[in-house]
C-alpha cells in the first residue's frame, strides 16, 4: 500500500511539475478581443482573437534555432495568432480540443466540419454554417503556425548578410499551444487560460498542406513535450503523399511549405523526398517509445490524379498496398474532389466536382472522437481499388528522385464513376460522372469535375454519349429518391453518415430537377 502511495504521490508531483513547465513555454496569452459567437445545442459559444506568446531553448532540435537572438532569460522568443470558439458555460463542452492547423493562413475547421451542402464553405471562414462542431460541444482553436501567415519566428542574418526564419519553430508553436490549452490554469504571468479545467482530450485537424504538417509534425517528435502527448488523435484530411519541408530556415516572405509538386512543377523538392506512408511513420514513432496518436486519413479521387496519392499507401515502389498499423484508418470518398467550388470557373474545361464530401467528415470527425475518448471501434478502412496510370486522363508522374515508383489512379465503372471506397448516395444513384480529371489540369485538377447524364435517350444520341440517361436509369423521381434514401440508410449504419446529413440528402433528392420541374397542384387551397 505504502509502495503505491508513492507512486501515485510521485506521479503527482511530475505531473504538476510537468504541467508548470509545459505552461511557462507559453509566456503570455493576451486576449485581444471576446465576442458572442452563437447559439447551439450545447449552449452559447465565444470567439476569442488573441496573441499568444512564448520561448523556446536555443538547444531545442530546429535548424537554425541556436542562430536566433536570445532574451534576457537565455531564450528565443516567438508570438503567433490564435482564434478559440469555445463554450461560454465551461459545463456544456464535450471535453474534447479540436486544434485546427490553418492552411496559408487561412482556418479550415468550419469548412470542414461546418459546411452545407449547397454552398460549400472555403477555406478562411469562421461562419457557423451547420454548427456541426458547437452543436456536439467541440471547443476549437485555430494555432497560426506558417511564416508570413500570422505567426512571428525567429530569425537570423546568416554569413551573407541575408535574413533567414527558422520555419520549423512553427512546429514547436502548434506542440507548446497544445499543451497549454489542453493542461495549463494559466500564462507565467498569471493570465488565465480560458480552456482550463475543460479539456480531457486533444484532436488535431489538417487539410492538404496542413495535413502534410500533421504526418511531419509526428514524424519529427513535436507530438511529445517531456512525457505528455500533445494530440490524442488526428484526422489528416486529403493530404496525399509526402511531408512538409520546414525544418529548415527560409528566406521568406513566404512559408519553404507553401508549394506543392504539380503539373507545372512535379520535382518541387521536399514533399517526396522522404517517408511517404502513414505506416512508416508510425514506425518511426513507435521505434521512439512514443504512443501514436489515433488517425484516420481521408482522400479523394482527385489526390491520386494530381497529388500522387498511391504513394501514401503503396511508399515509394511498387503497386502493393503496405500494411496500416493499428493506430490508423484510411478512408477513400470515391470520385470526390479534392476542393468543393460552387461556380464554374471560366478558365476551366468542365464543370467542378460535386460530391459533397463534408457529411464523411463529420461522421468520421465523430468516430475520431469516440475511439480516442472510449475507445470504441471506427468503422473499417475503406479504400477505393487502384490500377496504374496511363496518358489519360493527366495524371502527375512520379519525381525523378523516386524511380521506382508507380503512380496509381482509380479504378472505374461503366460511367467513369470510381469503384470501391466510401460511395456517397449521390454516387451509389448518380446523376452524372463524378471526379475525374478538369483541364487544363494546370489550373483546375483539384476540382475535379462533373459530367452530367443526358435527359432521356434522344438527347444521349444528340450527344454522343455512351452512358445510359437520367430517364433509362430511374422509373420517376420516387424511383430514384428511394435509392438515394437506401444508400443513405446503409452509410448511417456502416458509421460513414449522420442522421442529420441523411435528412440533407434525401431532402435535395427530393427536390432535384433532374426529372423536370416540380409542378404546383392547381387543386391546392
Amino acid at each position: 500500500m505504502k509502495n503505491s502511495l508513492a507512486v501515485i504521490a510521485t506521479t503527482a508531483a511530475l505531473s504538476s511539475l510537468f504541467t508548470l513547465n509545459a505552461a511557462a513555454e507559453v509566456t503570455r496569452l493576451e486576449i485581444t478581443s471576446t465576442q458572442p459567437y452563437g447559439t447551439f445545442r450545447a449552449g452559447n459559444y465565444t470567439i476569442i482573437q488573441a496573441t499568444l506568446h512564448g520561448q523556446l531553448s536555443p538547444k531545442e532540435k530546429i535548424p537554425g534555432l541556436e542562430k536566433a537572438p536570445l532574451n534576457e532569460a537565455g531564450q528565443v522568443e516567438y508570438s503567433t495568432k490564435l482564434v478559440l470558439t469555445i463554450p461560454t458555460d465551461k459545463s456544456r463542452g464535450n471535453g474534447a480540443l479540436l486544434i485546427d492547423v490553418p492552411n496559408r493562413g487561412k482556418a479550415y475547421a468550419s469548412a470542414l466540419y461546418n459546411s452545407p451542402r449547397d454552398e460549400p464553405f472555403q477555406s478562411g471562414t469562421f461562419e457557423q454554417g451547420t454548427g456541426f462542431l458547437q452543436d456536439n460541444g467541440f471547443s476549437v482553436a485555430e494555432v497560426y503556425w506558417e511564416l508570413g501567415q500570422g505567426a512571428n519566428l525567429p530569425s537570423f542574418i546568416d554569413a551573407d548578410n541575408q535574413r533567414k526564419y527558422v520555419e520549423g519553430v512553427g512546429f514547436a508553436i502548434m506542440r507548446d499551444a497544445g499543451i497549454f490549452l489542453a493542461h495549463a490554469a494559466q500564462d507565467s504571468k498569471g493570465n488565465a487560460n480560458p480552456l482550463a479545467g475543460m479539456i480531457s482530450r486533444t484532436l488535431a485537424s489538417g487539410k492538404s498542406q496542413t495535413g502534410r504538417f500533421l504526418k511531419s509534425f509526428l514524424l519529427n517528435g513535436f507530438n511529445m513535450a517531456g512525457p505528455q502527448r500533445v494530440f490524442d488523435g488526428m484526422h489528416v484530411f486529403v493530404s496525399g503523399s509526402g511531408l512538409l519541408p520546414i525544418m529548415q530556415t527560409g528566406s521568406g516572405p513566404t512559408s519553404s511549405g507553401n508549394g506543392t509538386p504539380n503539373f507545372t512543377n512535379p520535382e518541387l523538392p521536399g514533399v517526396h523526398d522522404g517517408l511517404l506512408t502513414i505506416g512508416e511513420i508510425t514506425a518511426q514513432v513507435v521505434a521512439r517509445g512514443e504512443v501514436a496518436p489515433k488517425m484516420m486519413l481521408i482522400t479523394t479521387s482527385t489526390d491520386y490524379y494530381s497529388l500522387r496519392a498511391s504513394l501514401g499507401r503503396t511508399g515509394a515502389e511498387g503497386q502493393t498496398d503496405q500494411a496500416l498499423p493499428a493506430n490508423v484508418r484510411m478512408y477513400d470518398i470515391a470520385s470526390s474532389s479534392h476542393v468543393l467550388i460552387p461556380l464554374k470557373p471560366p478558365h476551366c474545361t468542365l464543370l467542378p466536382g460535386s460530391l459533397d464530401w463534408t457529411p464523411v467528415s463529420r461522421a468520421t470527425f465523430l468516430r475520431l472522437d469516440q475511439w480516442v475518448g472510449s475507445n470504441a471501434p471506427p468503422p473499417a478502412t475503406q479504400l477505393m481499388p487502384l490500377e496504374r496510370a496511363s496518358a489519360t486522363p493527366a495524371t502527375l508522374k512520379a519525381p525523378n528522385n523516386l524511380p521506382n515508383a508507380v503512380i496509381q489512379v482509380p479504378k472505374l465503372d461503366a460511367d467513369g464513376n470510381a469503384l470501391g471506397g466510401v460511395r456517397l448516395p449521390d454516387l451509389v444513384a448518380p446523376l452524372g460522372t463524378h471526379g475525374g480529371q478538369n483541364a487544363p489540369e494546370t489550373r483546375c485538377s483539384l476540382m475535379g469535375s462533373y459530367i452530367p447524364f443526358a435527359k432521356d435517350a434522344n438527347q444521349r444520341a444528340a450527344n454522343n454519349d455512351l452512358r445510359l440517361s437520367v430517364a433509362e436509369r430511374y422509373k420517376n423521381r420516387d424511383d430514384y429518391v428511394n435509392r438515394i434514401r437506401g444508400a443513405a440508410l446503409s452509410l448511417l449504419e456502416s458509421g460513414f453518415l449522420l442522421q442529420d446529413d441523411a435528412a440533407v440528402i434525401v431532402q435535395a433528392a427530393a427536390a432535384t430537377r433532374a426529372f423536370g420541374e416540380l409542378k404546383p397542384n392547381p387543386n391546392a387551397r
